[in-house]
Parts: C-alpha cells; sequence; structure tokens
C-alpha cells in the first residue's frame, strides 16, 4: 500500500513538471510569434502598407485603443485605420519605423507586450521628423493567431512646461 501512495506520488510528481515545461515552452513559443507579429507590423509600417498594419489588429469593433493624437481614444478597427491613414500622411514618402526595448509576456490567450515605437522621416515640407512613442499591446489569442485587442501609445511630458518630449531616450 505504501509502495502505491509513492508511486502515485511520484507520477504525480511528473505530470506537474511535464505540464510546467509545456506551459513554458508554449509561453516562449506564443512570445516568439508575437515578436515576429510585431516585426510583421514594422514592415508594413516601412512599406506604407495600411492593409499589412491593420492585419495587427483585431478586425473587428471590439478594438480599443488610447494614442497621442485627438480625440486620444478609438474604438473599433474602423476609427483606427482611419488614426493611421493620418499617421502615414504625416509622412507622405518614406517612413523608417523600428520598436526599441521590446518585451512580451504571454500566458494562456492572453499577452501583453511594451517598448518605444520610433518612426523617422520627411514630413509633408521635406523636414526630418523624428518621433518616439511609447506602446502597451494587449493581445488575444483569435483562431491560432495573437492580434492587439487593446493599444495605448502615449509620450513623456516635461512637467515645467506641458510640452511632450516626441524624442525621449528609453
Amino acid at each position: 500500500m505504501i509502495r502505491q501512495i509513492y508511486f502515485l506520488a511520484a507520477v504525480t510528481v511528473i505530470i506537474v513538471c511535464v505540464a510546467s515545461s509545456c506551459s513554458r515552452m508554449n509561453s516562449s513559443n506564443d512570445a516568439a510569434d508575437i515578436n515576429a507579429s510585431v516585426q510583421r507590423l514594422v514592415a508594413a509600417v516601412n512599406a506604407r502598407d495600411i492593409n499589412g498594419i491593420m492585419a495587427y489588429y483585431i478586425s473587428d469593433e471590439s478594438l480599443f485603443v488610447y494614442d497621442v493624437v485627438p480625440p486620444r481614444e478609438y474604438i473599433g478597427v474602423t476609427a483606427y485605420r482611419k488614426n493611421w491613414l493620418g499617421f502615414l500622411a504625416i509622412y507622405p514618402t518614406t517612413v523608417h519605423a523600428e520598436t526599441i526595448d521590446w518585451k512580451v509576456e504571454a500566458q494562456g490567450n492572453l499577452a501583453f507586450g511594451h517598448g518605444a515605437f520610433r518612426t523617422v522621416g520627411p514630413d509633408k515640407d521635406g523636414k526630418p521628423l523624428d518621433l518616439t512613442l511609447r506602446v502597451t499591446d494587449v493581445y488575444r489569442k483569435v483562431d491560432g493567431k495573437w492580434l492587439v485587442v487593446h493599444e495605448h501609445v502615449s509620450v513623456p511630458v516635461d512637467l515645467a512646461t506641458g510640452k511632450p518630449d516626441l524624442n525621449s531616450e528609453m
């Protein structure tokens, strides 16, 4: 009887250890999938490909975004697509985008990522425009694909002047 109890205890410990390492492996795979998605977003911004940009987000009206430009709150993919089109319009010819210090955590079908998103290029008058924004994304896994369901974009503010710092270092 005691041998059976020890045997069951050992089997339970093995099952828990295997399940735990599988969870870590899935989390690691999920983070890699999300990071690949972020790189596709960067490539789409660099190509000025609005459909590629929007593929990063959930494709319905449940998308919720806080942004730095008015109206600051966007509900739904339709509204946020218009915001992205406006963003691309400030770089009418070319834009170079990159992420800085992007970190991802995933568990189950939810994840979050955060870091800086920097864009550089000539504005409509040909003058250099260099913007660095802080971004936090919340992802949900939908049909095997990680999509942003909530995004928060911000910039540091100089409290003495009330002016945004659009070029701050991370």
